[in-house]
């Protein structure tokens, strides 16, 4: 197969048709915005990224704060063009407390015919300005309950199932809150087979959460290291995989384009391809600026980034587990406990 008709064809899974919000089948699926999917159905997938933030804090954050149908129309175009290059699923990452909104999700879902996938957690990075207060409060047992019965019953009343849980932690040394929200996460996957990724500071913060996760008995290939693009230390990506971490360089972008390409070789050279995930950490409204600010799209990673990796040569095959059969294992719903 040639490199168009790869980049046309091969990474792209048509959409389904299907109920919306129907409690999912007992054969593997992947929650959407729109209802479980059949994994085979994802599709070239982009596994963070975002269409909404709101950085004013969780005791201020409000829908009341923007409006919905600017934010509407100011995200579309960027969805449908990121259909028209061969993404077929985007995994939208903006948590509770920094303007998670999954029925406008749904909203952009459909209209834009792509596969959209929202999550449960709370943020703990950025020195926690985003964590709710109930949360230093309640033990990290109840604070799974709360992510759990999202997964079962659906956000805010939406009906609407997460389909990963996204937290996130500090450089350095985990604090209690962030150990907390670790644990917490451990929890919640152990009773929904929900794939935890973690805005994660540096590879100090990953080697940390992943020898908790191992003693809540959860297996490393539960676990996304968010954000390791920002470790110079590739030995730890290395360290991390093998543990069965996912290592995940989003923040693809003109600028940081060969960079990336260098970070992924150096995985695939090691045979840890199969570990990696990339995205771009685009978008967004973002709330507070004059109509949204300047809203960053969704093409780059498919038009230039993946042409560039067959051009350094990256097999067809490679693209495919890259975009393809990496992001399905991940968003598949299963239960991956220790042993």
């Amino acid at each position: 197969m040639h490199r168009r008709e790869f980049l046309e064809v091969a990474i792209v899974a048509p959409l389904a048709p299907r109920k919306e919000n129907l409690p999912p089948p007992a054969a593997s699926v992947a929650n959407t915005v729109l209802g479980p999917l059949d994994p085979n159905l994802l599709g070239s997938t982009l596994m963070h990224e975002h269409v909404l933030v709101d950085f004013i804090g969780a005791d201020k954050v409000s829908t009341s704060r923007y409006n919905l149908d600017e934010v509407y129309t100011k995200a579309l175009p960027h969805l449908k063009q990121l259909y028209l290059v061969g993404g077929r699923t985007l995994v939208e990452c903006t948590p509770a407390y920094i303007g998670r909104n999954p029925s406008l999700l749904a909203s952009l879902s459909k209209v834009a015919g792509l596969n959209v996938v929202t999550n449960t957690g709370y943020y703990g990075a950025a020195e926690d300005k985003f964590v709710p207060k109930h949360a230093y409060q309640e033990p990290a047992e109840q604070l799974a309950k709360r992510w759990i019965q999202e997964f079962e019953a659906g956000i805010e009343g939406s009906g609407i199932r997460p389909g990963i849980i996204k937290v996130g932690v500090d450089p350095g040394k985990l604090s209690e809150i962030d150990a907390k929200l670790v644990w917490a996460a451990a929890l919640t996957h152990l009773k929904t087979g929900l794939t935890i990724a973690s805005h994660t500071g540096d590879g100090v913060a990953a080697m940390q959460q992943l020898a908790l996760l191992e003693k809540a008995g959860v297996r490393g290939d539960a676990f996304i290291w968010v954000h390791a693009q920002n470790e110079s230390q590739l030995e730890l990506h290395l360290h991390a995989a093998q543990k069965g971490c996912w290592v995940e360089f989003d923040g693809i972008g003109e600028s940081s384009l060969d960079t990336h390409v260098k970070l992924v070789r150096n995985m695939a050279k090691r045979g840890l391809l199969g570990q990696t995930l990339v995205s771009q950490d685009s978008g967004w409204y973002h709330v507070g600026e004059p109509n949204g600010g300047e809203y960053r799209g969704y093409s780059f990673l498919h038009s230039h980034f993946l042409p560039e990796l067959l051009k350094q040569g990256f097999s067809e095959a490679d693209l495919q587990t890259l975009m393809v059969e990496n992001p399905k294992r991940v968003l598949t719903l299963r239960v991956r406990a220790s042993d």
